[in-house]
């Protein structure tokens, strides 16, 4: 734990991190709470599950884009604007309710497209911040690791808040995004970072091969991560459990801050592009034996094990972005990464839920293991161009003292 206290003891470090915590909250709570102040609101199910599914496309649509712009004009002018419009969106739905249904999808679209991306910027600045290659993978490690704790304590914030009304929960959820954004953007890293000068082309970052076998490869392990979302809920229903949901969610998420904290408290042997398809192939055997579904306090400590090579397997592919990325490009690519999992997740849903019609509960959680086992399949096919060549040029930047 040493490597960590160090690492938080660091000017700007903690904060950096804290900031960037506290406004990516909504990106836990979003969902939740839209779902449940639809249904409040008098919504049925279907309308509630579509505009959940809409809110998490446009995130994931929007990152890329907010990216770029961050990449060509700097962190301040691009991440607190979004912050405030995403914050506008969800209190124009607490006004809307359930309808009318245009207005309503209007403010789902501009809270998510809007997203401010802090996990992207973050992943930026880490290099120019912390002074050793060393810290800066700790600093990904962590990042990883910490990003389970949103979607552990955001649903907490949102059912809290909505004991009051689910007008409450979306303008909280708009409030800690701003909170989070300004905390980011007033430190001296985030004012004066700039990133470097870059080929005009639409393609940005993903004229990069290695980029892109990376982006499909963490599409596929994100199917897993969107299957387990569903798949633990049919698993609670088929015990009649009002908690084994919420068990399972939180021994997963356990298992990702342990492996996550472990992986970073020390520096590994080898190369990162020969680190991946290990951690991969971990991963994969980690949620292999969730098809068994197995009584609950078993499934529970199968679920802390499907974890545990998650957060490895993200902070290992942060560290190949930063070599892979074109020059001025680095937001862009970290961006891509945030849209290529959300997106993975969106398929994991579907999967997940055709699984469950054809085989059950075990036919629910088989997609997470295919998932893993193609992730891992697409990261061997291109292994050759996952192996950076020149490390890519970090954005030149004064860092702010």
């Amino acid at each position: 734990m040493r490597t960590y206290v160090e690492f938080l003891r660091l000017r700007h470090a903690g904060r950096l991190l804290g900031g960037t915590l506290l406004g990516r909250l909504p990106n836990g709570m979003g969902m939740l709470a839209v779902i449940l102040h639809v249904r409040a609101e008098g919504g049925g199910y279907p309308l509630a599950g579509m505009l959940g599914a809409v809110l998490g496309l446009a995130m994931a649509a929007g990152q890329p884009v907010l990216g770029r712009a961050m990449d060509r004009y700097g962190q301040r002018w691009v991440l607190l604007p979004s912050a405030v419009v995403s914050g506008l969106g969800f209190a124009l739905l607490a006004l809307a309710g359930s309808g009318p249904l245009p207005v309503t999808v209007a403010a789902v679209l501009v809270a998510g497209l809007a997203t401010p991306p802090l996990e992207a910027g973050l992943r930026a600045l880490w290099p120019l911040v912390l002074p050793s290659r060393e810290q800066v993978q700790a600093a990904y490690a962590l990042d990883a690791a910490a990003q389970e704790i949103l979607f552990t304590v955001g649903p907490l914030l949102v059912a809290a808040a909505a004991l009051v009304n689910t007008e409450a929960a979306l303008l909280l959820t708009g409030a800690l995004g701003v909170a989070g954004t300004l905390v980011v953007v007033t430190s001296g890293p985030s004012r004066s970072w700039r990133g470097e000068p870059r080929t005009a082309d639409w393609a940005g970052p993903l004229r990069s091969p290695g980029l892109c076998v990376l982006l499909l490869t963490l599409s596929l392990a994100g199917i897993a991560l969107g299957v387990y979302a569903v798949a633990s809920t049919a698993y609670a229903e088929r015990l009649h459990s009002d908690v084994a949901h919420s068990v399972l969610m939180a021994a997963m998420s356990a298992g990702a801050l342990a492996g996550g904290l472990v992986y970073g408290a020390r520096e590994w042997p080898g190369e990162h592009h020969r680190r991946l398809p290990w951690l991969l192939a971990a991963l994969a055997l980690g949620y292999l034996p969730l098809v068994w579904a197995p009584a609950l306090p078993v499934m529970a400590v199968l679920a802390f094990v499907s974890g545990v090579f998650l957060a490895p397997v993200l902070a290992c592919s942060f560290s190949l972005v930063d070599r892979l990325a074109p020059v001025g490009t680095v937001t862009e690519a970290f961006a891509w990464v945030v849209a290529a999992i959300g997106a993975g997740g969106a398929v994991g849903s579907f999967v997940s839920g055709f699984g469950q019609e054809l085989a059950g509960v075990p036919g629910a959680f088989a997609g997470a293991g295919l998932g893993g086992v193609l992730a891992l399949l697409v990261c061997l096919l291109g292994a050759r161009a996952l192996r950076p060549g020149v490390p890519a040029a970090r954005e030149a930047a004064t860092v702010g003292t």
